[in-house]
C-alpha cells in the first residue's frame, strides 16, 4: 500500500510556540501514520526557477523571518537527509521532463521544519526537501506532484505544506483593528473542500477564476503550490480527507488533508 500524500498547514512562525488545535492535529498525524523512508517536504519558502532537492546531510534550521520572539530562534530541528534518496526524486522529476537538480547545502525553512518538528519530534527519519515555482501556477505544480507519486509506494511520506489562505495585508488590518475573520477566508477553505469531495480537478487547478475571493485568499499562489504536489501526486482517484480545519491569526485557513491513492 502507497503512502498516502499530505497538505499540512505552517501557519506563522509562532505556530511553533504556539500550535493550538491545529498542531495538535498535526501531532496525532504523525503518531498514526505507518513510519516511512523518507519525508520528501514542498514548503512554500524555498522557490526555484526549476524543482531543486536538497540533499544536505544534516539540514541547517533557516529562521526565515524577523521580529518575532526570541524563544522562536533557539528552536532547532535537527533533521538529516539522505543523497541517494535525493537523487531517486531528482530521477523521477528528470524522467517526466522536469531539468531537477541538487543542492547539497540548502537547509530546511520553517515552512518545512514548523510542522515536521510538531509530526516527527525526534528527527530520525531522513528529510528530502524540493523547492517550488509559484508563478508556474497550480498546472505545473500538480503535473510536477503527478511526476512524483511512484514515490508513495517506495515508501516516501510526501508533504506540501503552506496554508489554505494566506493575506498577510488582510492579517495586518485585523491584528491592528481586531477585526473578526474575513468571510472569505472560511468560504474560499470551504470551496476547496466541496471541490474535493466533488472529485472536480478542474476547478481547483483554475482557482484563481472559479473559486471565490481567490486573489483575496491567494494575492500571491506560493502557499497554495505545495496543496497541488501533494493532490497530484496521489493520483487522479484519490479520496480526500480534510483533517483539520481552522483559522489562526485572523486570516490563515490551516485546513489539512490527507490524500489516498486510489487502489489499483
Amino acid at each position: 500500500m502507497a503512502l498516502p500524500t499530505l497538505f499540512v498547514p505552517h501557519g506563522a512562525p509562532t505556530f511553533a510556540l504556539k500550535p493550538g488545535a491545529a498542531g495538535a492535529s498535526l501531532v496525532k498525524l504523525g503518531q498514526t501514520l505507518k513510519r516511512p523512508r523518507a519525508i520528501l517536504v514542498i514548503s512554500p519558502h524555498w522557490e526555484t526557477r526549476d524543482p531543486c532537492v536538497g540533499s544536505a546531510p544534516d539540514f541547517e534550521t533557516i529562521y526565515d523571518f524577523a521580529g518575532f520572539p526570541r524563544e522562536l530562534y533557539t528552536l532547532t530541528y535537527p533533521a538529516h537527509g539522505d543523497a541517494i534518496l535525493a537523487e531517486r526524486v531528482a530521477t523521477c522529476l528528470q524522467a517526466a521532463g522536469y531539468p531537477a537538480r541538487i543542492d547539497p547545502q540548502r537547509g530546511l525553512d520553517h515552512g518545512a521544519w514548523v510542522p515536521l518538528r510538531m509530526m516527527y519530534p525526534t528527527a530520525d527519519i531522513p528529510v528530502i526537501p524540493l523547492s517550488i515555482k509559484p508563478d508556474a501556477g497550480a498546472a505545473y505544480h500538480y503535473a510536477l506532484g503527478q511526476a512524483l507519486a511512484p514515490l508513495a509506494a517506495e515508501g516516501f511520506l510526501i508533504i506540501g505544506t503552506g496554508s489554505m489562505t494566506h493575506n498577510l495585508r488582510d492579517y495586518m488590518i485585523c491584528a491592528q483593528t481586531n477585526a473578526p475573520t474575513p468571510s472569505y477566508v472560511r468560504k474560499f477553505a470551504d470551496w476547496v473542500d466541496t471541490q474535493l469531495v466533488n472529485q472536480d480537478r478542474q476547478s481547483l487547478l483554475d482557482y484563481r477564476q472559479t473559486g471565490p475571493e481567490a486573489t483575496r485568499a491567494h494575492p500571491s499562489e506560493d502557499h497554495l503550490m505545495p496543496f497541488f504536489v501533494a493532490l497530484g501526486a496521489a493520483g487522479t482517484a484519490a479520496k480526500a480527507e480534510r483533517f483539520f480545519a481552522g483559522v489562526d491569526d485572523y486570516v490563515i485557513a490551516m485546513d489539512g488533508y490527507r490524500f489516498e491513492q486510489a487502489v489499483q
